[in-house]
Parts: structure tokens; sequence; C-alpha cells
């Protein structure tokens, strides 16, 4: 059995040798692939392996061509829309994602974000506090749960809504549970987005939602650039000069969102799962998973049908 670990942004060392360990002890072969420029390389790396584990790489149809013995593809990671899903179902390769091992990375971005913008990204005038104010979390999830618990030792008083969470759920973890995605937005000073990218959330942050903000309202998005629909949020915070977004993903119109000095903020890249701790905790995850695979037949974590 062959295991690939195909990374164009390497895991760390430690992290390596913690998939090392779990792969050997299990019997397997561990191969790498780190920092290739070229997409043959990665076609070549796949043509033998039985498994693979991927970061933000892509994982295509083209890939899956050239992959006749892969039976299992990790993503560690908790997002997977690098994954061709649908790809891998034809060809019966179950596809997985590592979901809650960056979940403290992003909760912790969340708040660091937060507190440079309340504090006008540190330009030396006067900010505010979070203190007592009403931070709203669209999505209850891991990272959203991770970021309650750190919002409430600030003295936060935390909102949520999750479609897919109930609210006794919700109301069981300390935070307010409302009933829809707009009143979320109409009660709260702050919201953070976690929800994924799917048909139904592309776009849907949009001119009337965030339109619903209270006067001061600040928006943060670890999320996925495409939950925006960024001409209406440019077209609102031109209307509405109160108005902050900070995102750890570079918008498409970074250019015209960048006419909002001191009201918007963008990370030059992904930062939200960039911590050695992240790194290691979703590898060594993505290697017990796949050996929990192969043992058991554990699908656990599998997120395509």
């Amino acid at each position: 059995m062959k295991v690939l670990i195909a990374t164009e942004k390497p895991f760390a060392k430690v992290a390596v040798d913690g998939i090392r360990e779990i792969v050997e002890k299990a019997g397997y072969e561990l191969c790498l692939l780190e920092k290739y420029t070229d997409v043959n390389e990665l076609y070549a790396a796949v043509a033998d392996v039985d498994a693979m584990i991927v970061r933000s790489d892509k994982v295509t149809a083209q890939v899956i061509d050239h992959a006749k013995n892969l039976k299992i593809v990790v993503r560690a990671g908790a997002g997977f829309d690098n994954l061709d899903l649908e790809a891998c179902t034809a060809n019966n390769i179950v596809a997985m994602n590592t979901p809650g091992q960056n979940s403290n990375a992003v909760a912790e971005l969340v708040m660091g974000m937060l507190v440079y913008g309340v504090r006008n990204f540190y330009n030396g005038k006067s900010g505010s506090e979070l203190m007592g104010k009403k931070l709203g979390l669209l999505a209850f999830g891991n990272v959203g749960r991770n970021v309650a618990r750190i919002a409430k030792g600030f003295g936060m008083d935390v909102y949520a809504y999750d479609a897919f969470c109930p609210a006794d759920a919700i109301e069981a973890a300390g935070v307010h549970a409302v009933d829809s995605r707009d009143a979320l937005f109409e009660t709260c000073d702050i919201v953070s987005l976690h929800i994924p990218a799917t048909a139904e959330t592309k776009q849907s942050i949009n001119y009337d939602v965030v339109g619903k903000m209270r006067k001061g309202g600040i928006l943060i998005n670890t999320a996925r650039k495409e939950v925006i629909d960024e001409a209406g949020l440019i077209k609102l915070m031109a209307e509405r000069t109160d108005l902050k977004y900070i995102s750890d993903i570079v918008p498409d119109a970074d250019a015209d969102f960048k006419q909002f000095e001191g009201r918007y903020f963008a990370t030059p890249k992904k930062m939200g799962a960039q911590t050695e701790e992240a790194n290691v905790n979703a590898g060594l995850a993505a290697a017990n998973q796949i050996v929990n695979f192969f043992v058991n037949g554990d699908k656990k974590f599998q997120v395509n049908k």
C-alpha cells in the first residue's frame, strides 16, 4: 500500500515525520511530492499510489485519471473545494477532509483581526472595545464554537444562526440562538462568517443582508470569498461609511475595496490554518483516517457520495 503526500506548500517537518510514523507503523509506504511547480509532476507521482494527502492542492479529474490505483484522498483541513468530488465518486475514490483540526487556529485569527479592526487597524486613532459588543456567528460548527469560547472571554455577547444546528444545541453552549440569518445581521454589531461555499451560499452575503447591520457594523470573513457578493458589498460600503469589512481571503475586487481606507483589510494570503499546531494536527488526522479506512473501512469523514 502506497500513500502520497502531495503538497505544493509542504507540511512542517514535524508533521511529515508524524505522518510517516503512522503510515509506516501500519505497514504502508510513504512517498513525498513537495514544492512541485508543474502539474505533470503530480500526474507522475499519483500513478501508482493507493492513498493521497493534500493541503490546498487541486485534485482534479485530470489528476484522478492518472491515479489508477487511488482509493482515498484526504484534504488536510476543513474545506474541500479543491477536490473534484464528482470525479472521485465516478472512480470509486473516497474523499475526506479533517474537520476540527484547524478550528482553534481560525478562531484565534478571527479574534485577532477583530481587535485589529475595532482599534482602527492600529492607525493611532481612538478605537473601541469588544466587551459588551454583540458578536454574531453565521454557522456554529467547529470554528464557530471556538470563536464563541474565545469571544466570551472578551466579555462579548455571542449569538449564532446555523440552519443545520438545533437552537437548543447553540443555547447549551452558552450562545444565543437566533431564528434566521437576517435576524443575526439585524441583532449584532459584528458578524463572523463560517459558512461553506455551496450553491446556496455563494454570493448570499449581499447588499441587502449586510445592509441590515447596525451603525458601525463589522463583517469578518474567514470562510470563502465566494460567499460574498462583492459588487453589492462595495456599493453598500460606498453608501454607508460606518461599515468595515475584514477578510482572510483577498477578494477578486481587492482594488475596489481598497478605496475604503481605514474600513477594509484583507490578509495577503489565507492565514486561518497557518499555524504550526494546525499544520501538524491536520496532517496527523489525515494519516490516521487513511489507516482507519484501509484497516476498518472507516468512512466517517467522507465528503463525497
